[in-house]
């Protein structure tokens, strides 16, 4: 399964992003490899209405989840209407560590 952990930066070293719509970048990893690749998030400076297009990346990128601090209603809408599972960490640390917690079920999906 694909997981996004939003990110600061583009490594799994780098610190978790809590804004979903404004996050520089997005992290997928895969939970049967633990393989991971970074995507820059092309609307994180935008002007208004980032959440939906933000959410576009991770239907593009076959995301079945996500962990992040915050979710807008318009991102929330287009993540749900996509199936994507949604996971708040609303704890600093890295995205290392997110996926981590993620793997071994300490989170909690939202509702």
């Amino acid at each position: 399964m694909k997981v996004c952990i939003t990110s600061k930066g583009p490594g799994p070293d780098d610190m978790m992003e809590e804004r979903f719509g404004r996050a520089p970048f997005f992290i997928f990893f895969d939970t049967e490899g633990e393989e991971h690749n970074a995507v820059e998030n092309p609307f994180a400076s935008g002007a208004g209405g980032v959440g939906p297009r933000a959410a576009q990346v991770l239907i593009d990128n076959g995301a079945k989840a996500v962990v992040t601090g915050n979710v807008g209603g318009n991102a929330l809408g287009a993540l749900r209407a996509a199936g994507i599972s949604i996971y708040f960490l609303r704890e600093p640390g890295t995205v290392k560590a997110a996926f981590q917690q993620f793997k071994d079920g300490k989170l909690t999906e939202a509702v």
